[in-house]
């Protein structure tokens, strides 16, 4: 800021001195003659060929794929952290529900303790001879005694107790460890999520419009080749699967959602992310499945492709990095990446790792 101010005030007094001296009288100065102005010739630019174009599809191609499976790892640390937190809010009121039942066994001790102390001093057979009534003393004994068998078995109570208390601290203490590790992985996949998008738009942004509407035009030939790769196997001619009363809700949820944007680690209801799709869905028929692409491979009942039905979910690439939901005929809906809306696709156009049925 500084240099600025001084870079200013010496411009404007160069300005004042050579006003000064040009408006000075009996000075004349011929007219400069203009030098010669020279037209920058243009750098030549080579627009990309058809294999450089394609070279940037499958570069595109590979950061967003890294970009889904951050994601993932993202989503289920988020899950694995909002579990953790539950379980330690539930030991914390285990543990203020302990300490109070501490409280009241240490109450009840010192009650005892007390009464035991009052009824003390003598030995108890001369207690007995000094006796006005001795059947009364030996009734009262009785009660002592059992008095004292009550004691220790509140004492016994209060070191359960005690006991316990000291478990649960550790089981919280341990759980609060595991969410602090779920935090920080989850800030490490959101850095390297952003790091990834970002490389794939400033890639996207060196391109002329027409170069982006040629590499458009090659995203969808790849998925039309792939899917017409899919079709060509006969497999479609073998899936006849009918849809179950929750998969039809499935399916309705997930092509209302039909325009609206992708955003990473996003469940709805304005945008969402592959998985956070199909969980939403899935959550709106009245069953509940994992959130991630990959827990839902790992934990989700497979099939086969050819028995799958509406309402099934495709898992894509081998590292299960991306789902879709199947609603019949060769098509499913997704969450494609970012800088995409919720749309209808082949079900064939990515690779295909294997189908799931939530509600086998």
């Amino acid at each position: 800021m500084g240099s600025g101010k001084r870079s200013l005030t010496t411009t404007a007094m160069v300005l004042a001195c050579a006003c000064a001296v040009l408006s000075a009288p009996g000075v004349a100065y011929a007219s400069p003659t203009p030098a010669p102005t020279r037209t920058p010739t243009p750098t030549p630019t080579t627009p990309p060929t058809g294999k450089d174009l394609e070279a940037i599809r499958k570069k595109l191609d590979a950061l967003y794929h890294d970009a889904a499976v951050a994601t993932d790892a993202y989503n289920a640390a988020e899950e694995q952290a909002k579990q953790q937190s539950a379980e330690i809010v539930d030991l914390a009121r285990v543990i203020v529900k302990g300490q109070d039942k501490l409280h009241e066994l240490k109450d009840r001790a010192g009650a005892a303790a007390r009464a035991q102390y009052r009824g003390g001093g003598l030995p108890p057979e001369m207690r007995l001879w000094l006796s006005d009534n001795p059947q009364q003393y030996l009734d009262g004994a009785g009660r002592v005694l059992q008095g004292e068998h009550a004691t220790k078995g509140l004492l016994a109570e209060m070191t359960r107790t005690q006991q316990d208390l000291q478990q649960y601290a550790k089981d919280a203490s341990a759980q609060w460890q595991k969410l602090e590790a779920n935090r920080q992985a989850k800030a490490t996949a959101q850095k390297e999520i952003k790091k990834q998008i970002a490389a794939a738009e400033k890639l996207e942004s060196q391109l002329e419009k027409k170069e982006k509407e040629r590499l458009a035009k090659l995203e969808e030939e790849a998925a039309y080749k792939a899917q017409t790769a899919w079709l060509s196997s006969g497999v479609l001619a073998e899936i006849s699967g009918k849809a179950s009363e929750q998969g039809k809700k499935a399916v309705k949820f997930a092509t209302d959602q039909i325009g609206k944007p992708y955003e990473w680690g996003a469940e709805g209801p304005g945008s969402y992310d592959c998985s956070g799709l199909t969980s939403q869905a899935w959550a709106a028929a009245g069953h509940g499945i994992p959130r991630t692409s990959q827990e839902q491979w790992k934990q989700l009942p497979h099939v086969d492709v050819k028995d799958m039905r509406p309402g099934d979910l495709i898992i894509y690439f081998d590292d299960a990095s991306h789902v879709a939901m199947y609603i019949g005929d060769g098509a499913i809906v997704h969450a494609p990446r970012p800088g995409r809306t919720v749309t209808i696709a082949g079900a064939g156009s990515m690779p295909i790792l294997g189908v799931v049925r939530p509600d086998a």
